[in-house]
């Protein structure tokens, strides 16, 4: 039996340029986010590589959720065309129906000069197993919360990743 793979997408617009939405959300997350979130992050560390293509990131939850840490491994980056694409790897608690989870992130401009992020998942499935969007919506809830907070971050600090 093969695996199935299903794919979500979902899209945030802001006023923020791309460019920074890019630093601030990918290239800068492991300084940023554990600052500006640290309710929900405690860190984020590399446990391999410095950010680029190979790189695996541990991302530490604060206590109180049912996630302790997740491990990610950047598959591609492109800082010119503003897309990155990362995979799943690891995690404290063992996924029922999940295989692996791959996500691509672009930033693209917007008419009014702020920027449209495209986010698509790719939930790979073990064999014989349906996924439902409410299995992983606490997750893309999650996704979409982090940008909102980096998104209000940048509004309220100009300077930063200008």
């Amino acid at each position: 039996m093969k695996m199935a793979i299903t794919s979500f997408t979902q899209e945030f617009t802001t006023s923020i340029a791309p460019s920074r939405m890019f630093k601030g959300l990918i290239l800068e997350s492991h300084n940023l986010i554990p600052k500006i979130a640290p309710q929900g992050i405690e860190s984020i560390v590399f446990v391999e590589g410095d950010g680029g293509v190979g790189s695996i990131k541990q991302t530490n939850f604060a206590n109180g959720g049912h996630l302790k840490w997740l491990k990610h491994k950047t598959d591609a980056i492109d800082a010119e065309k503003l897309v990155c694409k990362y995979s799943l790897i690891e995690s404290d608690i063992a996924f029922e129906k999940i295989e692996s989870v791959v996500y691509e992130v672009k930033f693209e401009t917007s008419s009014d000069g702020g920027c449209v992020c495209k986010m698509t998942s790719e939930y790979h499935v073990k064999a014989g197993v349906e996924l439902k969007e409410e299995d992983i919506k606490q997750g893309k809830d999650r996704a979409m919360g982090l940008y909102k907070v980096v998104e209000e971050y940048l509004l309220a600090n100009p300077e930063a990743y200008a």
